[in-house]
């Protein structure tokens, strides 16, 4: 059954355009609660479903809608405010609610938002539920009787609590004093959490990113723009920066000399960490983004590793499917079930800060012998179904140009953007100059082709 409302990450789009409209999100969130009604009904009680957002300042109006909705098919609405979405996935496994929603757009510029949903277990829905709700949508909405409608409750402690939980995923043992840290919370939702995290496990914290005004989430700060976390670093002569997105899911970090480390970079020392204390568990999941160099590397270390579709739910399902515990993304989604039921900036900062400080290593030291193949992503903007140019013989001739040039020492990947209307064109390889020769030149081509 295909989709029409949910992609990868839940139903995204831009603010006053369906779906992304008020009328659309009460209606979504109705739908959602008879799904839920119909399969988590416990014991005669209502179920209940906890609603989070980031700090878009059209989270305050799609809230209510879908509170409206979720209220007008007899559920229960626990409000927990702006909280990063792992937030969410926390608060709803430990207060045994049958479900969780964010209101988020993740790394998105403010006008965009998005409504996805975690399961009671702290996961994302699974595919057949999120279908039931659609075609819930194709029925009418009937609101519940007055004596069978939901109620509205505000979880007053949710930020508090979820600090907690973060502080609990780091050794008891260990501390962090001694540690100048750059915070960088991209004006989002780990504004007021995810300094706290740190300053409490004994680090000196500067915070940056860290004043939303309801329009400037991601807006030169954060995982996807660094520059001000690198020359906040330097000169605040901290020890390491890290970052988080917009709604505190991704991670990148930053050493005292400015240099990124990526997702894949923040995996290699979780990885080799954990396989070094014996607790890896199996092997490690990433996806067709993952750089080549990152796959060499786990052979050396005879680690196991599988490559899964972009997107954190594909990852998290290779994970499931082959009873692993670790696993990420370039981008800085970075998964350790062993820690948390999804992706988690905060947590899988305190993953790699453990091992630095157990090795007493920087992150330059602990990525020593990880020597990333240079990978250029070109994000070309298209009209219609980016999937049809993958079809286009000008398309598919030119990658097959570029793949016989790189003679087996490089990759190249093209695929449409889950959550954007993109077509991304990645060419990595070990040579540079010819990477971003064979990337900009696809490139190139796509956009003819396009038009």
């Amino acid at each position: 059954m295909s989709r029409k409302y949910f992609g990868t990450d839940g139903v995204r789009g831009r603010v006053g355009e369906h779906p992304i409209t008020p009328q659309f999100v009460m209606l979504l969130g109705y739908a959602a609660g008879k799904v839920l009604a119909k399969t988590e009904h416990v014991q005669s009680e209502r179920p209940g479903v906890l609603i989070g957002k980031d700090t878009r300042i059209s989270g305050y109006m799609l809230e209510s809608a879908l509170e409206a909705g979720l209220i007008a098919a007899g559920i229960d609405v626990y409000l927990a405010g702006p909280i990063p979405t792992p937030a969410v996935a926390y608060l709803t496994r430990a207060l045994r609610l049958q479900a969780g929603v964010v209101i988020s757009a993740s790394h998105n510029p403010f006008d965009d938002n998005g409504i996805k949903f975690f399961s009671g277990s702290g996961m994302k829905l699974p595919d057949e539920v999120e279908q039931a709700i659609e075609a819930e949508l194709d029925n009418p909405m009937q609101t519940n009787p007055s004596g069978s409608l939901g109620k509205a409750k505000r979880i007053d402690d949710a930020v508090g609590r979820y600090i907690e939980f973060c502080k609990s995923t780091f050794p008891a043992d260990m501390n962090l004093r001694g540690m100048k840290i750059v915070v960088d919370s991209a004006h989002g939702a780990t504004y007021h959490i995810a300094r706290h995290v740190f300053h409490e496990l004994g680090a000196d914290v500067i915070a940056i990113g860290a004043e939303p005004n309801g329009k400037n989430i991601n807006e030169g700060y954060g995982a996807t723009s660094p520059k001000n976390l690198q020359q906040a670093v330097k000169e605040q002569h901290a020890n390491i920066g890290l970052a988080l997105d917009g709604d505190g899911d991704r991670l990148i970090m930053v050493d005292a000399e400015g240099k990124l480390y990526d997702g894949d970079q923040l995996l290699y020392i979780i990885a080799k960490h954990r396989q070094a204390l014996g607790t890896l568990h199996g092997g490690v999941v990433g996806t067709l983004m993952t750089n080549l160099a990152f796959e060499h590397a786990m052979q050396k270390l005879a680690i196991p590793f599988a490559r899964a579709k972009v997107g954190d739910r594909y990852v998290m399902e290779v994970l499931q499917e082959k009873k692993w515990q670790l696993g990420g993304e370039n981008s800085g989604h970075i998964i350790c079930l062993d820690k948390h039921s999804t992706g988690d900036g905060i947590v899988s900062a305190l993953q790699v800060l453990c091992a630095l400080r157990m090795k007493q290593q920087t992150l330059a030291q602990a990525t020593s012998d990880l020597q990333m193949y240079p990978q250029i992503l070109i994000n070309v903007k298209v009209k219609g179904k980016a999937a049809e140019l993958l079809e286009m013989t000008p398309v598919k001739a030119e990658v097959a140009k570029a793949e016989r040039d790189l003679n087996g020492k490089g990759r190249v990947l093209l695929r449409p953007s889950g959550t954007e209307p993109l077509l991304r064109v990645m060419v990595e390889g070990e040579d540079g100059v010819q990477v971003k020769m064979w990337a900009e030149r696809i490139a190139g081509v796509v956009r003819e082709v396009a038009g």
